[in-house]
């Protein structure tokens, strides 16, 4: 090959990486609470909006920042400690969801993307590869299956910020790093918790399970 070839493939690698954290960008805002700062990521038009339960704590209402310029107050619809996931709410249609995935589908060695907003304004992202497709992570007596284990580093502000696949769709949340990995909640998980949050403002029989320091 060339190397005028090479440089090309390259090239052409790098403007795809671009288009992508254009697609999902603008689906990830900051959240800010008492506790300290983190990200989120649109779920629906009209306002609903996933993040980790750890980075707003037992606030009511937090602080939303879009990447186009508005900070919102959210409500806090539901939370559930447990999973590390929460619902916030805020009044403002318009919103370019994130596109979901399918965690079932996820293999070790597929190529993801981390994205955040701590800052508000543009995203952050990293990068890396699936390390191991369905963990087991437990700690005492608790577990949880088929979590997400990646290398992709993710920086503090990244909890709440999805990861996604070379399509740009959501394949993962990501809650935690240790050990120099990325820990995610697989989509699927999500989507079914995401629905008890919006229809009871809770998840009926969840278990407690240990967490790696969040970030």
């Amino acid at each position: 090959m060339s190397k005028a070839a090479s440089l090309q493939i390259l090239q052409s690698f790098s403007d795809a990486m671009t288009e992508l954290a254009d697609k999902v960008g603008s689906s990830v805002v900051r959240v800010r609470s008492r506790r300290g700062f983190g990200s989120g990521v649109i779920w629906t038009e009209d306002g609903h909006i996933l993040t980790c339960s750890h980075v707003i704590g037992r606030a009511a209402t937090v602080e939303v920042g879009f990447g186009d310029g508005p900070r919102l107050e959210a409500k806090v619809i539901g939370h559930d400690p447990y999973s590390d996931m929460a619902l916030l709410k805020v009044e403002r249609t318009g919103l370019k969801p994130v596109e979901v995935g399918d965690s079932e589908t996820v293999e070790v060695g597929q190529l993801v993307f981390a994205f955040a907003n701590p800052f508000g304004g543009s995203p952050s992202a990293t990068s890396g590869i699936v390390t191991t497709a369905k963990a087991s992570l437990g700690w005492g007596s608790s577990s949880v299956d088929d979590m997400i284990i990646t290398d992709a580093p993710l920086n503090p502000g990244y909890s709440g910020g999805p990861l996604v696949n070379a399509s740009g769709k959501m394949i993962g949340l990501n809650v935690a790093y240790a050990n120099s990995r990325g820990i995610s909640i697989p989509i699927n998980s999500v989507k079914s918790t995401i629905d008890a949050l919006i229809n009871e403002g809770r998840v009926r029989g969840s278990h407690t399970w240990g967490s790696a320091p969040m970030r």
